[in-house]
């Protein structure tokens, strides 16, 4: 026999090519995830986000304060999109996460810039995640010296040889030194726990199948709603013992503050974590083999990864991204949990960002039994 037979050689490539296209799962996961990488790097990922959301605070209707605004709005940094009424309301929309920036304008700006008197102008940043706020934050004083350059004019144009006619404070909130870490840990409890626990489960039912031994589970009058929450609530164990050891490193590591109550964050975690867990049984339930349920496990990890703002701003994403990104449990759980311990967020600042990961694990609960019942037929 010869060492080396072309015609062996052609008949185990043709063997393969046959058998991928048999395996259609594996194969469209094998396109889909580049398709995928390529869509979310070339159109949704944007590292200099822009339109991000500002409240104005302003108690001066003067002609100096409305051409600041107006210079924001131009800028494309800022988008205008609260007034509120109260130092207190202003504060609550930072906490919450609805605005990005908010500018506060004394009474009597006006009046006392014509003075010369160096009126405060103080534009605060919700900066837990410097990389969002950064460029916008850099670029405002630049942006009051032409507002103001083009009102002060005539006998006023003396207040634009000096740089120092406002006194502009710029506050980055809830991370004042811009340490990425107290973004980037928080975040990777979410990551770390939608990588390992989909994963993990999603392995679940697929190696029941292969092993044989579903077919005595599916012989007995156990439930499907039954084997699911079976499958589920051992791993909720390990997902607390890796946010314990997360919270911890995080502490004492790299010393992230924790302003908020950590027994909140675990008991609101309690919604992420199952919603995770759902989606590995439920995929558990759609793949083959164990090969497939890990593609699968992939594949829905990439978008989560990509498009919840962990690694880019969320607001810098195009539109239809971040309407894909809202839909995905760990957007909502980021800002879930840097919202508890960056920011001090108590159950009602949170409540907000609870239902959307509720009605995801509802829904995908609901969709892993449709799909535990068809194995039954």
């Amino acid at each position: 026999m010869s060492l080396f037979s072309a015609k062996r050689f052609m008949a185990m490539v043709s063997k393969e090519f046959v058998q991928m296209r048999r395996d259609r799962l594996t194969f469209a996961m094998m396109i889909g995830i580049p398709l995928i990488q390529l869509i979310l790097f070339g159109y949704a990922i944007n590292s200099d986000p822009r339109h991000l959301p500002t409240a104005i605070l302003s108690a001066d209707n003067s002609p100096f304060s409305r051409s600041i605004v107006a210079g924001m709005q131009t800028s494309t940094f800022f988008k205008i999109s609260q007034h509120p009424k109260t130092r207190a309301e202003a504060v609550r929309l930072v906490r919450e996460g609805t605005v990005q920036f908010v500018l506060t304008i004394p009474e009597s700006f006006g009046r006392d810039l014509l003075r010369g008197d160096r009126p405060i102008l103080l534009l605060e940043a919700d900066a837990t995640d410097p990389m969002a706020t950064g460029k916008a934050a850099s670029s405002f004083p630049e942006i009051v010296r032409l507002a103001l350059k083009k009102e002060l004019k005539g006998p006023n144009a003396h207040l634009n040889q000096s740089i120092s006619s406002v006194d502009i404070r710029i506050h980055n909130d809830y991370n004042p030194e811009a340490e990425t870490q107290y973004n980037i840990v928080p975040g990777l409890m979410g990551v770390i726990l939608t990588l390992t626990l989909v994963m993990i489960t999603s392995l679940a039912i697929t190696r029941e199948l292969e092993r044989g031994t579903m077919e005595h589970l599916l012989s007995t009058p156990i439930r499907p709603l039954e084997v699911m929450l079976g499958k589920i609530v051992p791993y909720i164990l390990i997902g607390y013992i890796q946010m314990i050891l997360i919270t911890v490193a995080a502490r004492f590591l790299f010393n992230v503050p924790m302003h908020g109550s950590v027994t909140l964050a675990f008991s609101l975690s309690l919604i992420f974590i199952g919603a995770n867990l759902s989606v590995g049984v439920t995929i558990s339930t759609v793949a083959r083999n164990q090969l497939q349920a890990v593609q699968m496990s992939i594949f829905f990890f990439l978008p989560s990864l990509l498009l919840s703002g962990f690694m880019f701003p969320f607001r810098g994403m195009p539109v239809w991204a971040q309407t894909i990104g809202s839909i995905l449990p760990l957007t909502h759980y980021l800002r879930l949990i840097r919202g508890i311990l960056l920011k001090g967020n108590n159950f009602g600042d949170s409540i907000h960002h609870v239902w959307p990961m509720l009605l995801f694990w509802l829904f995908i609960i609901a969709v892993g039994l449709k799909r535990y019942r068809r194995t039954l037929d």
